[in-house]
């Protein structure tokens, strides 16, 4: 329905290269905890970093279906790296719908030969997802800006640049205008990584803070304009975060349910595969129906960003349901594995635990619920991608083909 051709071509390369690349390295992710850099490098060089990134850029120019796929493909085998590539193009983000255009000839197309892999460093320990109450600030100095903060949860932080950092430039008084972006380069000095810390899933993903003392940055390193900084949040969250969580959910959801149905027919009692008990078959039933519903809602989510469509409910609504049917079905898979989905040999355990990361980044289930509410009730804060798709939505000649190209 949402697929065509070239999408399906995208989808075996990338199913393939997961396969042969990705599923070898997944132990290590495991035992060692570590960020891999090895492989988060090898699946840049693939070009698919720069999947919606316009070809004059060197990009795909393949727009937000192929995102999905790709994320979705690779998170199917290991959630850590298909969270790895949907972090990095949230910072691809920034620079393409607020960048200038040197900004844009400067990083776009490093970024789609693999070359870095930008952030966005928006969240502060206080503010949460009210980033109007942030306290990380920038002040002038001459042709530079200085920052000074610390920013925390930032996805690729220890592989990743540039940095998009969103800092306050005026008084709280001045609401969404006391914020501004920029463009902070990790050999800047006073920019620190905190050391890596192990998170509870998805091991070999960075998933870290910066500290900015003193950072000073050229005044052109300003994304957008002065005050422009909570567009510039949102125009990563709304039109990258929502769809990309969605995609790495979707694809832990799909490698959830594989293994499910592997091990309720491969293992037997009194006789039979565990499949044939009722209680077991009904919850494989539900898995399938909720994998396939938060499908649906991921594709036609994707498909009308590639429209230029106006559909920042449907953005909501694929990730929360996409979300909240993975946790439901991780448990349904817990159930029917009983003690055996415990063990570390098996992949269950894993999946369940990069499960529960997906929830909060871009907004929580019980945030994108509040979202829905607004715009019921007709309090909503606008259309974010009706002002903001048309920049990588796919032109009228494109829109019944898929990629040009896949690695």
């Amino acid at each position: 329905m949402f697929e065509t051709d070239d999408h399906q071509e995208l989808r075996r390369a990338v199913r393939a290269f997961a396969g042969r690349e990705v599923a070898q390295r997944v132990a290590w992710m495991e035992s060692t905890q570590s960020v891999d850099v090895a492989t988060s490098t090898s699946i840049a060089r693939q070009g698919w970093i720069g999947v919606t990134i316009p070809q004059v850029y060197g990009g795909m120019g393949a727009g937000h279906l192929a995102k999905t796929i790709i994320i979705e493909e690779l998170a199917r085998v290991s959630g850590a790296m298909g969270a790895m590539v949907q972090a990095s193009q949230l910072g691809t983000a920034k620079i393409l719908h607020f960048g200038t255009e040197e900004q844009k000839r400067l990083w776009l197309p490093q970024i789609a030969a693999g070359d870095c892999l930008p952030t966005i460093a928006v969240t502060e320990e206080e503010s949460g997802g009210n980033v109007l109450t942030m306290q990380a600030t920038a002040r002038r100095d001459g042709d530079y800006w200085v920052l000074n903060g610390r920013k925390l949860y930032i996805g690729n932080s220890h592989l990743g640049g540039p940095h998009g950092v969103i800092v306050r430039t005026g008084p709280v008084s001045a609401g969404s205008r006391s914020l501004s972006a920029f463009l902070v380069e990790n050999t800047r000095v006073g920019l620190h990584t905190v050391k890596h810390q192990p998170s509870l899933g998805l091991h070999g993903f960075s998933f870290g803070d910066l500290v900015l003392e003193n950072v000073r940055v050229p005044a052109e390193n300003m994304i957008g304009d002065e005050g422009d900084g909570l567009n510039v949040a949102y125009s990563s969250s709304v039109l990258y975060g929502r769809p990309n969580l969605t995609a790495v959910a979707l694809g832990i959801h799909r490698a959830l349910l594989e293994e499910t149905v592997q091990f309720a027919t491969q293992r037997h009692r009194r006789g039979e595969p565990l499949a044939k008990l009722p209680t077991v078959a009904h919850r494989i039933g539900q898995i399938n129906e909720r994998v396939m519903t938060a499908r649906t809602l991921a594709y036609q989510a994707a498909r009308m960003l590639d429209l230029g469509h106006p559909c920042d409910e449907e953005l909501i609504s694929a990730k929360y349901r996409g979300v909240e049917s993975l946790l439901a079905s991780a448990l349904a898979a817990m159930k029917i594995h009983a003690a055996a989905g415990l063990r570390k040999d098996r992949p269950l355990e894993r999946l369940v635990r990069d499960a529960l990361h997906i929830d909060a980044p871009a907004g929580t289930g019980d945030i994108q619920l509040h979202r829905l509410a607004e715009s019921a009730l007709g309090e909503g804060k606008g259309q974010w991608s009706r002002h903001l798709a048309a920049v990588t939505a796919l032109p009228p000649s494109d829109q019944a083909r898929a990629p040009e190209h896949a690695a």
